[in-house]
Parts: structure tokens; C-alpha cells; sequence
């Protein structure tokens, strides 16, 4: 069934045989997250890979006196401290399961045995890479783009993301306060 999932969700990056991905999901064990359950905490080493199957997650970093949201997750997407992962060191950054979630989750120790296969080098790369263009997209926005402008996009992105998602994270995701995130919303409606 997770292999299912898996494939599903990468074919249009790249199409490999079921037998990939039941591989892959033999290294993972599904977990389950409350809601704001603290998955990895601030200035720690990650040490697991996951995929979310149901709910979100966030990327938090402390910013004098609170958390901004510098990264949001949803079905379908891998999800963890991936520069903490890759270089096996701390980072300031605190990874948090925003909705009550279920997830696969894969072992450091694992992640790093698959990425020596060719197969799983491939599946790896392109989950950074789309995560890359991804996070490069999002910085032109907060650069080129208005407030109102990025909200817009956030919504056709992910429809129901205010019915899900608290208000504080969308906001900083945005990169404005929560009171002009509410501001905006009453602009449009």
C-alpha cells in the first residue's frame, strides 16, 4: 500500500517499477504525530527521513522572541531538517507536525545506506531537487512578489491550507504578521 502511495506520487518526476518503491518502503515504519508535536527539536541532529501519508508539518527557526515558519509540508511530500540529515550536524532548525499526522519514517542509518544505490540516488536526488526549486521559488517571491500576491498563489496552491494550517504559521510562511495576514483575508472577502 505505501509503495502504492510512493509511486503515485513521484510518476511525474520520474516512473519506476513498483519493486523500487516496496523496497524503499520496507526501510521505512509508519509513525503517527499529535497536532504541534515537536518532531525534531532546535539545535539537534535529524535522524530520520519522512514521508508525510496524511496532515502537515512544519520548519521553524527561532527569530528573537518566536518561531517563523520558513517551511510548510503536506501529503505526498518528504519532509525533515534535510541540511541536518545530510551533513549529520545540529541546526538551528525545529521540525514540527502541524496537523495530527502519519507518516513513514526512515532511520539516518538507513537513508544513508539507500543513497549508496543507484535506484535510491535517483528517488533522493529528485525529492532535493524538486525541495530546491521549491525553496528558490519561494525566495524570489518574498523578494519580487506583494504580500497579497503570495497569499493568492499560497491559496490556488494548497485550497484548504486556511482550514488547516493556524494562522501564525501561513502568516510567517508569507512573511507577514499574523494581523496582516487577517487583513488580507478580510480584503478578499
Amino acid at each position: 500500500m505505501f509503495a502504492q502511495i510512493l509511486k503515485k506520487s513521484f510518476d511525474p518526476y520520474i516512473e519506476m517499477p513498483i519493486e523500487t518503491w516496496i523496497e524503499f518502503a520496507r526501510h521505512c515504519e509508519t509513525v503517527s504525530f499529535e497536532k504541534e508535536e515537536v518532531m525534531k527539536q532546535a539545535n539537534t541532529t535529524e535522524k530520520y527521513f519522512y514521508f508525510i501519508l496524511k496532515g502537515s508539518a512544519g520548519i521553524l527557526l527561532w527569530r528573537k522572541n518566536n518561531f517563523v515558519c520558513i517551511d510548510i509540508a503536506f501529503e505526498n511530500n518528504f519532509f525533515c531538517d534535510y541540511m541536518s540529515l545530510l551533513i549529520k550536524q545540529e541546526s538551528p532548525l525545529q521540525t514540527i507536525s502541524i496537523e495530527k499526522s502519519e507518516m513513514l519514517r526512515m532511520s539516518r542509518e538507513n537513508f544513508h545506506m539507500l543513497s549508496k544505490e543507484y535506484v535510491a540516488q535517483k528517488i533522493l536526488r529528485i525529492a532535493a531537487e524538486a525541495s530546491f526549486l521549491e525553496k528558490q521559488q519561494q525566495q524570489i517571491d518574498l523578494l519580487t512578489k506583494t504580500a497579497l500576491e503570495r497569499y493568492l498563489m499560497l491559496f490556488e496552491k494548497f485550497p484548504g491550507i486556511f482550514q488547516r494550517i493556524p494562522q501564525k504559521y501561513i502568516a510567517s510562511y508569507l512573511g507577514i504578521t499574523p494581523q496582516s495576514l487577517s487583513r488580507l483575508r478580510k480584503q478578499i472577502t
